[in-house]
């Protein structure tokens, strides 16, 4: 005997099946990360303090200079996530952190809407660091992923390319993302004005290095 859908059946499935939007909501604020907690790395401290110590402290003297975008790159667990909370902290910065897959919806346009929603977000908490995890998952090259015969990933990676170049007009939005993988990227990603700032963060030989890492770890 054949099922029989009613009204409220449909209402039901409504209800249950809305497009959603980003899974993590999460407040925009300055965290508790001080660069103490973090051991060696002095050299990536170094590049990032310069990249957005300088537009906070001599806003006069960027004026319309496209804005530097940083990428964080290197293997797992060496460090990136915590030294972009760090800086937030440094400079007193509200600290807006997403993963790449959270942004990826099944529905049609969702995806897009939730790019969009996401740099909303970082204007309202504004002056803060936006923060890209997993970077690569977000936005790989364009044509190249066969899995995306709809072309979701093309589609996705054309509307962050707007919102950053767009975002370049807000002078207290700062950029980072972080990738194991920057090969994978688009590199559209890459020009000026983007993420063209490459710092790379990686598990350090040198002996003082470890000396403060330790030391974080252990204080």
């Amino acid at each position: 005997m054949p099922t029989m859908l009613t009204n409220a059946d449909f209402e039901i499935a409504l209800k249950q099946s809305h497009a959603s939007k980003l899974t993590s909501q999460r407040k925009a604020m300055i965290p508790n990360v001080r660069w103490s907690d973090i051991g060696g790395l002095a050299m990536a401290k170094k590049e990032i303090l310069n990249t957005i110590q300088l537009p906070l402290i001599h806003p006069d003297l960027f004026g319309d200079l496209a804005r530097t975008g940083i990428l964080l790159y290197g293997p797992p667990g060496s460090g990136k996530t915590l030294l972009a909370k760090a800086v937030a902290t440094e400079f007193s910065l509200n600290f807006l952190s997403v993963r790449g897959p959270e942004l990826l919806n099944m529905y049609v346009g969702q995806s897009e809407q939730n790019v969009r929603d996401l740099f909303e977000r970082a204007r309202l908490a504004s002056p803060c660091i936006l923060f890209f995890d997993e970077l690569d998952s977000l936005a790989p090259r364009r044509g190249r992923t066969s899995s995306d015969s709809s072309g979701v990933s093309d589609r996705l990676v054309s509307q962050l390319l707007t919102e950053i170049d767009q975002q370049q007009q807000e002078h207290h939005i700062f950029i980072i993302g972080a990738t194991n993988r920057p090969d994978l990227l688009d590199d559209s990603l890459l020009r000026p004005g983007r993420f063209d700032k490459l710092i790379y963060i990686g598990i350090s030989n040198d002996h003082n290095d470890r000396r403060q890492m330790f030391q974080a770890l252990t204080q």
